[in-house]
């Protein structure tokens, strides 16, 4: 592949790499988490976005794909989480059918929310909903500082984040005793490693209780992805090859056992299963056999059906593999 998709076949694969410290081939392990992605649709643009997701974006998870989904998971008692991503997931039609049922499954069921989707005019019922249904939010809050988020979200929207973490937490998300879960998500502003976690949320949660009384649970640090908007970005700043140099280079064996690509399977919007939710904007989906046709939903009887295949993978793995590592559920090591 091309520089513009941070993929240059000089640097060195992935799969080589794994093979020197004994871990290729990749394989899945018991799959615990369903990543559902119900779509593009977003009210944000965001300059570091993976899915490349925006306002204009019309892919979107339909009725009958939601209802299968739904009719999988109660024949796939491995799964414990239900993950819902999108886009802005809020957004989708069917965003109350997957929560409400995947609750009704008994399954833990997570939000990842932009906390701007909280400000929009048809919003209103949303932060009510979470609490009712007992969702677990994971809330992306890029810095704690207004000129950083604002330059990589969009003017605004660093107010708009305050406001709605006062709100969640009013309603009891996030505060030291509750059980309702609010995790905050920090990514990187430019072409460079996370800083190591523990330190990082000490010091979010030092600056948003001392200058907006907001509590939170945790902070997850993730790592940009070479893809889709801001390889982009990487492209024109002229830092494609040095930020796959640097995640190259730092690439950390320790982080393996906790590769989310092992433990997860992400759904695409139309059915089809990914490795991770970067395979599924790269299009690398789960197939039959090693070249077989990608495997949908509609396919199997129960998603423990893909342990034990092969992971595919790509230059961008070294994006979850260096440093401390990174996954949607933060570092690694």
């Amino acid at each position: 592949m091309h520089d513009r998709e941070g993929m240059t076949t000089e640097f060195q694969q992935f799969d080589t790499t794994l093979a020197c410290y004994g871990f290729a081939p990749l394989r899945r392990a018991r799959t615990r988490t369903a990543q559902v992605n119900v779509g593009k649709l977003c009210n944000q643009a965001c300059h570091h976005c993976h899915v490349d997701a925006g306002p204009k974006r019309t892919e979107r998870m339909m009725r009958d794909t939601a209802e299968r989904l739904i009719e999988l998971l109660s024949t796939s008692p491995a799964i414990e989480i239900v993950d819902i991503t999108g886009g802005a997931p809020e957004l989708n039609d069917n965003f109350r059918f997957l929560v409400e049922n995947a609750r009704m499954l008994g399954r833990r069921v997570i939000v990842r929310c932009n906390l701007t989707v909280l400000s929009m005019a048809s919003m209103e019922w949303l932060p009510e909903f979470y609490r009712s249904a007992g969702v677990d939010l994971i809330c992306s809050l890029p810095c704690y500082t207004q000129q950083n988020v604002d330059s990589q979200r969009g003017k605004g929207v660093f107010d708009k984040s305050i406001d709605a973490l006062r709100l969640l937490n009013r309603l009891g998300y996030g505060l030291p005793e509750s059980d309702l879960g609010l995790d905050l998500v920090y990514n990187p502003v430019g072409a460079f490693l996370p800083p190591p976690q523990a330190g990082l949320e000490e010091g979010y949660r030092c600056e948003l209780r001392n200058h907006f009384g907001i509590e939170f649970h945790h902070l997850l640090t993730i790592t940009n992805m070479p893809i889709k908007r801001f390889a982009e970005q990487l492209h024109r700043w002229g830092k494609t090859r040095e930020y796959l140099g640097l995640l190259v280079n730092h690439f950390n064996p320790e982080t393996i056992d906790g590769l989310m690509c092992r433990h997860l399977v992400s759904v695409g919007y139309d059915g089809t299963l990914y490795d991770c939710d970067f395979n599924q904007m790269l299009e690398m989906p789960v197939r039959h056999g090693e070249n077989g046709r990608p495997l949908t939903i509609w396919e199997i009887a129960d998603l423990s059906e893909l342990d034990g295949l092969r992971i595919a993978t790509a230059q961008h793995c070294f994006g979850c593999t260096a440093g401390s590592g990174s996954s949607c559920g933060g570092a690694l090591a």
